[in-house]
């Protein structure tokens, strides 16, 4: 039995894994070697590498193939935003994250993405965000779908302003409390939301395209602020179980 100190068989694999990515031996789309050989090279079980690849895999660093022949087996790929969301949203829902600071975080990484937006020259091409603005005027989209798009708007000018890192953390936050965020959404008062956020949206965008940094992120505090606000109520520090009602 592994002491306090020692890795568990499926953490040597995991770390022996990391370190081949550090290395450069393994990269992006390429496959990873079979199940039997990782197990015979690390002196392990083969169950302790399927449980090593089943983590990086809810991390989005692999995606595997079942069958046989070259396109089978498991594929280093590149999804940043996949474990990040699992993560965020599984300690939310655990009480583990204050909905507060999370609302803070967005604040601090939201408002770094205006600014760099609105103080570069050129201004970056904001074409994907202005498309998703465009999706959000059709008024028939039900409360799901127009969050959808807006949380896609705030990526877009988060992957516009160049910081993946920003853009990942940014898609765990918002999808971590966006299902208590529904839950709690006063729906009678929803078709004045959304024409709210959609009047913020075009104010963000302005701000930037005006090249007026300080207006940007006054304007991405309040939107922020305001939203959770409305939907989950200016004092709630831990999130609304679904099918709770949040009082604003």
């Amino acid at each position: 039995m592994p002491t306090q100190s020692e890795p568990r068989a499926w953490e040597h694999v995991l770390n022996h894994l990391e370190q081949m990515l550090v290395s450069g031996e393994l990269s992006p789309g390429q496959r990873l070697p079979g199940e039997r050989v990782l197990a015979a090279e690390l002196g392990v079980g083969r169950s302790s590498v399927r449980e090593a690849l089943r983590v990086m895999e809810a991390m989005g660093l692999l995606k595997s193939q079942t069958g046989s022949g070259p396109t089978s087996g498991a594929m280093i790929v590149s999804r940043p935003t996949g474990g990040m969301t699992m993560l965020m949203r599984m300690q939310v829902a655990a009480q583990n994250f204050p909905v507060t600071d999370v609302v803070q975080t967005r604040l601090v990484l939201e408002s770094e993405v205006m600014r760099s937006l609105a103080a570069r020259t050129p201004t970056p091409d904001l074409g994907s965000a202005e498309e998703l603005l465009d999706a959000m005027d059709d008024t028939a989209l039900e409360p799901h779908e127009f969050l959808v798009l807006d949380s896609q708007f705030h990526i877009a000018l988060a992957d516009a302003a160049g910081n993946q890192v920003i853009a990942a953390m940014m898609a765990g936050l918002r999808e971590s409390i966006e299902g208590y965020v529904l839950a709690g959404a006063p729906l009678a008062i929803w078709p004045a939301t959304c024409g709210r956020l959609r009047h913020e949206h075009r104010g963000l965008v302005a701000a930037v395209r005006a090249g007026d940094p300080d207006l940007a992120c006054a304007r991405i505090e309040g939107h922020i602020r305001g939203y959770y606000s409305e939907t989950l109520g200016s004092t709630s520090t831990h999130p609304t179980p679904p099918g709770s009602t949040t009082h604003v």
